[in-house]
């Protein structure tokens, strides 16, 4: 049996990051992993939607060629090109992740591990072989697949999943899409984009109900501009799927309704992998699908931890890589602070993108706080105009009486990058007035969160 000071189980990016963190703090650390290294993320998930995004915006780009004064005749898509350009970038990925582990001297083990007690992982290889390992301290990083509906059960051909969406061998003429979160969203935006009829079924009143409402009815009104047909406070009942293509029940507050279409995107949120991974083997306590650790990730087993999807927090990428990071550096008895989960910046990369961070108007006023709240639309953008973009707008919120950074919302091109500064500035307790003094470059987008702050304090020049 091989020993190590650190086995890290799943080699997400939640997983993979922790291990190369244990390694640099002289940890003898492994990874188990039963497919590609990177996980969901960089091979079913983050990265290769991406890669399919800025192929659809590229195609968008080239069908408005007339605006930018430029010619482009007989612009076309290669469908299967375009999803084989995105598993390249994948794989691309997966590959990276392979030379960081020999570069941290990571021992990468290929299998399914199952937890034993006694700090012991076993793993089944696939010629079904299994050996047992022990490590001082074992990373719980399994992460999550796409969640399953009882109306919506995933066939993987007329009812699909995430990875399916990604594989498709034939470009569907029309689509519904279950669900309008980010998985949703961005699909809807994708396929639409490359000419499929898409139509969005969303429980909720709004669609990507997490967000601020401004930016959820901004949004729906872009991709409403774009085709996109959208059904809020809805819900898919049953799905018919004896025909050539599929007949899906929508239950609104009009009655019901048949949508026909050739398949659907079931996108109504993950399932946590924690079942036959041993927790009950050595007495892991969870709730609600969910992994119970403290505010370092220790279980409630000495030696056993988690991270990422599996445990309470977000369910997002960068999330589960800053808990792993701050687990192993506890771990190595490094002065660490838990993680401040009320500032953890949600992207969503459609077109127009979705960027925020903090607390909404609405969740900021529930809570009985004076604000001050300032928008500012990109259609002011001088960067935005020239850039043909002018779509959205940044909205932000403050504490009226002490200037605190309450909350960053954003809908326009390239938000996703711009959401940080509002990150690091609610970090370092930034107040609403010191952004208004920090210069920022002009012509950028990045403006607009100075004019955004400059309007909530009745300052703004160019609104």
């Amino acid at each position: 049996m091989s020993n190590f000071d650190v086995i890290v189980l799943g080699s997400g990016p939640g997983g993979y990051v922790t291990a190369i963190r244990a390694s640099q703090l002289g940890f003898k650390t492994a990874i188990i992993e039963k497919e590609s290294l990177g996980g969901v993320c960089l091979n079913w998930g983050c990265i290769p939607t991406k890669a399919l995004l800025k192929s659809a915006q590229v195609f968008n780009y080239l069908k408005h060629a007339e605006d930018y004064g430029l010619s482009a005749e007989n612009v076309d898509k290669d469908f299967d090109a375009v999803v084989k350009r995105s598993r390249g970038v994948a794989e691309g990925m997966s590959k990276g992740v392979q030379f960081l582990m020999k570069k941290n001297k990571i021992e990468v083990i290929k299998g399914y591990g199952t937890l034993k007690a006694g700090k012991k992982v076993s793993v089944k290889d696939a010629d079904g072989k299994e050996t047992e390992y022990s490590a001082d301290h074992i990373i719980i990083a399994t992460g999550a697949r796409s969640r399953e509906l009882p109306s919506l059960p995933q066939d993987g051909k007329k009812i699909i999943g995430y990875r399916e969406a990604m594989t498709l061998k034939e470009q569907p003429k029309s689509m519904v899409v279950v669900g309008s979160g980010a998985i949703g969203i961005e699909f809807a935006y994708f396929y639409n984009a490359m000419g499929t009829e898409v139509t969005v079924v969303e429980y909720l009143p709004n669609i990507v109900p997490v967000e601020d409402e401004d930016i959820s009815k901004q949004l729906e009104r872009s991709l409403k501009k774009s085709g996109i047909k959208i059904k809020t406070s809805a819900e898919v009942t049953s799905v018919d799927t004896s025909g050539d293509g599929i007949k899906a029940t929508v239950k609104t507050a009009k009655g019901e309704e048949v949508i026909e279409a050739d398949i659907v995107l079931s996108a109504v949120g993950i399932k946590t992998n924690i079942e036959n991974i041993g927790l009950e083997n050595v007495g892991i306590s969870t709730d609600r699908d969910k992994i119970l650790v403290n505010n370092y990730y220790q279980t409630n087993i000495p030696g056993y931890y988690a991270i990422g999807d599996v445990t309470p927090g977000q369910a997002l990428a960068h999330v589960a890589s800053a808990e792993g990071i701050l687990c192993v550096e506890k771990i190595a008895d490094m002065h660490v602070e838990p993680l401040d989960y009320g500032n953890i910046p949600g992207c969503t990369y459609c077109s127009p993108e979705i960027a925020s961070v903090g607390l909404t108007e609405k969740q900021a006023r529930e809570k009985g706080l004076d604000i001050k709240v300032g928008k500012f639309p990109f259609s002011a953008s001088g960067k935005a105009k020239a850039a043909g973009t002018p779509d959205g707008f940044v909205k932000v919120i403050f504490d009226a009486k002490y200037g605190e950074w309450l909350g960053c919302h954003m809908i326009g091109a390239g938000v996703t990058d711009m959401i940080a500064e509002a990150v690091v500035a609610r970090k370092l307790e930034t107040t609403g007035h010191e952004i208004l003094k920090a210069v920022h470059p002009h012509p950028t987008m990045s403006e607009a969160v100075m004019e955004a702050v400059a309007a909530a304090y009745d300052e703004v020049i160019h609104l």
